[in-house]
């Protein structure tokens, strides 16, 4: 898998912060809705050799995932690493982390979140939290996080990921797997092609709306995937150019169906041999293509003492037709 990278140059470092300090001056963060209501079409301040770069990776038939380096990020000025993603420091020693990763992520298409995961902010924290070590999310650190795409159970699931270093002291790898590259027989493509397979949500889009607001419309919509999952395909669209939906912790045959699991298992031994590292040191943006490649993460020590991994997440979805100033939810039930 190839995997191009565009390193900011000075000058464009230069740029950016002139921009980034005005609109940072505005009142609004990037994790607020509003922010992109006010500030449609900010991107295009981005400098043109970044907003060139981002547009061929969307444009690219082949793309799977490329980087962006160089954003300056002051580690003394973030403070701590927050011990959960429910801060109550407020948002400042992100902000202008939080609008270049917004920007990027407009380039790409309409950034969005699910109001399931937390509290519906469009950039949100992947962060040890101490009790979670053993989870199978970006919230885990001792258990190896599986490799998937992300949100595979909704059908209208993200078309781009966006990862962004603040601090990462011990290289903590993110493993990325491009479909194109794996080897499958024509019969383990055409099972994996039917409706074959169930996928629930991931326990995050439960929990923790379960502990924060029970009655929530977005809660009983989620619960309801979960209890009455329809089948899907694993690999969907294009025959001969397919996309990928894959979450193997939340995912099963739909009933006894020995043929659908050994596709499915020689589909995550493939994944597992050519997946590559990808490590998203200190201002430092990984950019996924979700529908193509599927990601996962290490295991390591969380020492819960403010120095741990900690990175910023934006989900795109890509633009339809025409929809060029019509309204968007931008948080999603």
């Amino acid at each position: 898998m190839r995997t191009d990278e565009y390193p900011l140059s000075a000058a464009e470092v230069d740029d950016l912060r002139v921009v980034l300090d005005e609109l940072g001056g505005g009142g609004l963060s990037p994790t607020d809705p509003d922010f992109y209501q006010k500030y449609r079409g900010c991107h295009e301040l981005l400098p043109r050799g970044v907003r060139r770069f981002l547009s061929g990776f969307r444009d690219a038939e082949d793309s799977t995932a490329c980087v962006v380096s160089g954003f300056p990020v002051d580690d003394a000025a973030l403070g701590p690493t927050p011990g959960h993603w429910e801060r109550a420091d407020g948002r400042d020693a992100t902000l202008l982390p939080d609008l270049y990763l917004a920007m990027c992520g407009w380039t790409l298409g309409e950034p969005f979140a699910w109001a399931t995961l937390q509290c519906g902010r469009l950039v949100q924290d992947i962060l040890p939290i101490k009790g979670d070590e053993r989870r199978e999310s970006g919230h885990g650190s001792e258990a190896f996080l599986s490799l998937h795409t992300d949100d595979a159970f909704r059908p209208d699931s993200p078309d781009y990921l966006l990862l962004f270093g603040l601090r990462n002291r011990d290289a903590v790898p993110t493993f990325v797997s491009a479909l194109r590259d794996v080897r499958l027989s024509g019969s383990q493509r055409r099972v994996l092609t039917e409706p074959r397979y169930h996928i629930v949500p991931d326990h995050e889009h439960i929990r923790q709306l379960e502990q924060r607001a029970p009655g929530d419309p977005a809660l009983l919509r989620a619960l309801e995937m979960r209890d009455r999952p329809q089948p899907v395909a694993v690999l969907f669209g294009d025959p001969d150019h397919p996309f990928i939906r894959l979450d193997t912790p939340f995912m099963s045959c739909a009933g006894e169906d020995p043929q659908a699991q050994d596709a499915l298992s020689a589909l995550l031994a493939e994944l597992d041999r050519v997946r590559r590292p990808l490590v998203a040191q200190p201002g430092t943006l990984l950019v996924l293509d979700n529908r193509s490649v599927v990601h996962g993460r290490d295991s390591f020590k969380a020492r819960h003492d403010g120095t741990d991994r900690w990175l910023r997440k934006v989900i795109v979805g890509r633009r339809a037709p025409g929809s060029a100033g019509q309204p968007l939810d931008r948080v999603r039930l």
